[in-house]
């Protein structure tokens, strides 16, 4: 492949035909290795070469995959032992009725930054919002919102598999990535408080037969005390590397151990603290099965990632912004957004847009840290469009329509709109 140049048209067909692909409902890993093989041979590529492309674009997400597994362990803890229900339960007791949304869209944000995927997240908290949402009066849109919200912010400071992609992509520390989210993902959730506030009483509100198959059961759920163990065990190992170079302790600076390691260690920890011991296999076998599409998934858009970045296309974007005279730092928020909106998801949207312009992000004199936060919040803002899991998930957890689901997705763009504003300031121009 050495001297392979494709041309940005074919790499432009070659994703188009794999979002096509994917509304017309094929599998989204073979939509993503179509378009790759099509894309390649339209741009100028033999079959030997087109072969050769996808698999230099699947090996650069190895790294990322094997994380993801690794997180599988950590994840399949908190959604079998019933801790993440718990955290959930706790934080919507606490804050009462009175302060719903602002609980519900707080539960659904630690849910989802503790390593359970958002989409799970929601399925979590949906009944407790459906059962809030009745007594109070409260429109499904606006618990939703709230819901997905709350997601969405949590999303951006986990270590989910989009914070993991976001990472590798630039060859940061997952931890780092992490904590630069931190301000966008608060923005976020006070946006999605006051955007869902807004909505309390517009659409269709929750009825009696929808709470009917909505009661949660606590009664086999682990104490808060003990389901927290696993996260907070996380989040130490996590932080410990940032905090030593910030604080200049060198012992703390020089204790480096790869999230590959630590998020199973975490989940091992966790299920031991609730007494789970005995439940290990069960418990890492679920969260393998949970990881297993996600990764499919990573590995198809590192195909189709193999092709743009064997293109030029990259360099006629960058030739474009320049001819603009728009500020390059645009590069990375946009990539995220665009990628993202293509495959609906956001995780194969950080992909996408790491592995296909991360190179000329950089080159336009973006920090890596500062382009993986904007890349990464960047695909959070149109990433729940009807070709995708997450769309259809929350639309069934809330017992919603398709047109009344389709309502949403202007004020999650709200929510995912304002993290990548905050992000794009605070690191393309403040920072």
């Amino acid at each position: 492949m050495e001297g392979l140049t494709i041309s940005w048209i074919g790499a432009l067909a070659g994703l188009a035909i794999a979002i096509i692909l994917i509304l017309r409902k094929l599998n989204p890993v073979y939509a993503l290795f179509l378009g790759a093989i099509v894309g390649a041979l339209l741009g100028g590529a033999n079959l030997e070469q087109t072969i050769s492309v996808l698999i230099s674009g699947t090996q650069s997400v190895m790294g990322t995959v094997i994380r993801v597994l690794a997180a599988g362990v950590l994840a399949g803890v908190m959604m079998e032992s019933g801790a993440a229900e718990t955290i959930a339960q706790a934080i919507v007791k606490k804050f009462g009725g009175s302060k719903a949304i602002l609980a519900l869209a707080l539960a659904t944000m630690i849910i989802t930054a503790v390593g359970v995927f958002i989409p799970v997240a929601v399925l979590i908290v949906a009944p407790i919002a459906l059962s809030v949402g009745n007594k109070m009066g409260i429109s499904k849109l606006a618990l939703l919102l709230a819901l997905s919200g709350g997601g969405k912010a949590g999303n951006i400071i986990s270590p989910n598999p989009n914070t993991i992609a976001a990472a590798r992509g630039f060859n940061l520390d997952l931890s780092h990535v992490m904590l630069a989210g931190v301000v966008p993902a608060i923005c976020g959730l006070i946006m999605t408080v006051l955007v869902a506030s807004m909505l309390k009483t517009k659409g269709v509100k929750v009825s009696d037969q929808d709470i009917m198959d909505s009661d949660v059961d606590t009664s086999k759920y682990p104490a808060l005390g003990r389901a927290i163990v696993a996260p907070l065990v996380a989040v130490i190992l996590l932080m410990i590397n940032p905090i030593g170079s910030i604080s200049g302790i060198e012992a703390l600076s020089s204790f480096k151990v790869d999230a590959m390691y630590i998020l199973p260690i975490a989940g091992i920890v966790g299920m031991l603290a609730m007494g789970q011991g005995r439940n290990i296999l069960k418990y890492s076998a679920s969260g393998l099965n949970k990881m297993t599409a996600t990764v499919l998934i990573l590995i198809g858009a590192g195909g189709i990632a193999g092709l743009i970045s064997a293109s030029n296309l990259s360099a006629q974007v960058v030739g474009l912004i320049e001819a603009s005279g728009v500020s390059g730092t645009f590069l990375a928020p946009l990539a995220g957004i665009l990628m993202a909106a293509a495959t609906a998801s956001t995780s194969t949207g950080v992909i996408l847009a790491t592995g296909s312009f991360g190179e000329a992000i950089l080159n336009m004199g973006t920090a890596p840290l500062a382009a993986a936060v904007m890349v990464h919040t960047g695909a959070t803002v149109i990433d729940s469009l009807p070709q995708g899991n997450y769309f259809h998930v929350t639309a069934d957890s809330m017992k919603m329509s398709i047109k009344q689901r389709m309502g949403l997705i202007p004020y999650e763009a709200i929510v995912g709109g304002t993290m990548a504003i905050v992000a794009t300031i605070m690191y393309g121009f403040l920072l």
